[in-house]
């Protein structure tokens, strides 16, 4: 696994000394620790962080999984829930997030090692198949799309009217009526229908 700008979000100072000290040895950069939700979240938008450790329990106005719900909704960068909250309606609230793992207090080097590891891989996984590109697109069509084409097909997989297209591009709807044209005939479909469900089956 290669190093990780990691950001750490834990209330006590020891504890975050200790997860330091582990994300050290694991070869991994530590940008930064907040010991609260405002200070985490300054740090998430100023850091850029490849992955957050996120205490659930943290001082601030926001708990860890309010945090959670606007790096999920606003910064797209994938934490680690590490907590010695463990009953029910801890998990029920962080199941509703989605974090890359959960490891709780206290904790062995290796625990939090391998939520690493396993969560970061599962991520990149997750992203590939969201990662749908023009070359993956053309290897299927009859004959290649360009960029223009392509990004028209995004927009049209979407479920964007022509209108909404062309507003978007800063074309006309007549231009986009084209592009859709040589779309369906580059992919050998009919219709925005079945181009939409070749791309969502790629």
């Amino acid at each position: 696994m290669h190093q990780l700008k990691i950001l750490i979000v834990e209330d006590d100072p020891i504890i975050a000394q200790l997860i330091e000290h582990h994300l050290q040895e694991f070869d991994h950069q530590v940008l930064g620790i907040a010991h609260d939700s405002e200070r985490a979240l300054d740090l998430i938008h100023n850091l850029q962080p490849e992955l957050v450790i996120l205490d659930i329990n943290i001082d601030g106005t926001k708990d860890g999984i309010d945090v959670a719900t606007i790096i999920e909704n606003k910064y797209k960068v994938p934490y680690i829930f590490l907590t010695a909250l463990s009953d029910q309606e801890t998990l029920d609230r962080a199941s509703i997030v989605k974090p890359l793992g959960y490891v709780v207090k206290p904790f062995k080097a290796s625990d939090l090692k391998a939520a690493i590891s396993i969560g970061i891989s599962n991520y990149k996984k997750q992203q590939s198949k969201k990662e749908l590109n023009q070359d993956t697109v053309n290897k299927i069509a009859l004959s290649p799309l360009s960029f223009k084409e392509y990004k028209v097909l995004m927009d049209l997989s979407k479920g964007l009217t022509n209108v909404q297209i062309a507003q978007q591009l800063d074309v006309s709807s007549n231009t986009i009526k084209w592009h859709t044209q040589n779309i369906y005939s580059k992919l050998g479909v009919a219709n925005r229908t079945a181009a939409a469900q070749l791309v969502m089956s790629l």
